[in-house]
């Protein structure tokens, strides 16, 4: 009896069918190593996309709100609805104290509508969100420029806006703090003995912040320095202009006692930066 050796034979069998099977299963698996299958996102009609959003927003689901409203102006670009999509935006990111995000979104719905009959209420939903970022006059007061600077804007080109009033009454905060922000570093340059440091800031305060509630400070504080420099001209000066403008403050009470001391009297040197502040 013959016998066949068939160990070669059984060994390339089994190969060919690893193969075979390795190779169906990569078949299976294409997709793995294709593109993906992207998901096509159903197109809703933007006025529905718009009542979601506004329904979302009475509900003060705002996030959810936000999501429907980017889903609005992703599938509907041209659609008149996306520039009240843009607004409703700056909204939702202002309603919930993503002050930054609002800012962003004013931004480019300015770049997109510059003349867009909501241009008002943008810029000052803009203001709002940098004025309700501002800090003690201890921090950096550039949210305070900012805020200024953007309700300026506001009220230079649409004075006749409702919005306008509001933003006069927040800049006269706006200021208060940037003149706040002078007054502490003019102190601490007072207290140190670098008065010509210090009397530039309070300076700042005098001609840039008159409305401000530290400019009666500002005055006698400037008298201060000025007398501690022996320019006594200009501290009589600068007590003339407190005492002026302000004749029952303490502060002029104050640098008029400073001024006596030194038998020195209030007057207006016309020579002085100052004399055009007597009014």
């Amino acid at each position: 009896m013959t016998t066949v050796n068939l160990g070669g034979l059984g060994s390339r069998a089994v190969r060919f069918i690893t193969i075979a099977a390795v190779a169906l299963a990569l078949a299976g698996c294409s997709n793995l190593f294709g593109p993906p299958k992207v998901k096509e996102e159903p197109i809703i009609p933007a006025a529905t996309l718009y009542q979601s959003a506004l329904d979302d927003m009475d509900r003060q689901y705002y996030q959810t709100a936000i999501k429907t409203l980017e889903k609005l102006e992703r599938q509907h670009p041209r659609d008149p609805l996306t520039e009240k999509s843009k607004l409703m935006t700056v909204y939702a990111h202002y309603r919930i104290g993503e002050f930054d995000e609002a800012i962003l979104a004013a931004d480019r719905y300015m770049a997109l509508y510059p003349n867009g009959k909501d241009v008002p209420y943008v810029l000052w939903l803009k203001g709002t969100s940098y004025f309700a970022q501002i800090k003690d006059i201890t921090r950096d007061q550039q949210l305070s420029a900012d805020a200024i600077e953007t309700y300026n804007l506001l009220i230079a080109n649409y004075p006749n806006s409702e919005h306008a009033k509001d933003a006069k009454e927040k800049l006269l905060v706006a200021y208060d703090n940037l003149a706040g922000k002078e007054m502490s570093v003019g102190r601490y340059y007072l207290g140190n003995g670098q008065y010509t440091a210090a009397i530039n800031r309070f300076r700042v305060v005098v001609e840039q912040w008159q409305t401000s509630t530290h400019i009666e400070e500002a005055l006698y504080r400037l008298t201060e320095a000025y007398l501690s420099l022996g320019l006594t001209n200009e501290a009589a000066t600068a007590t003339a202009v407190l005492g002026h403008n302000y004749p029952s403050s303490s502060w002029y009470k104050q640098a008029y006692d400073l001024l006596a001391k030194q038998n020195i009297t209030p007057s207006v040197n016309s020579a002085s930066w100052m004399a055009s502040l007597r009014t």
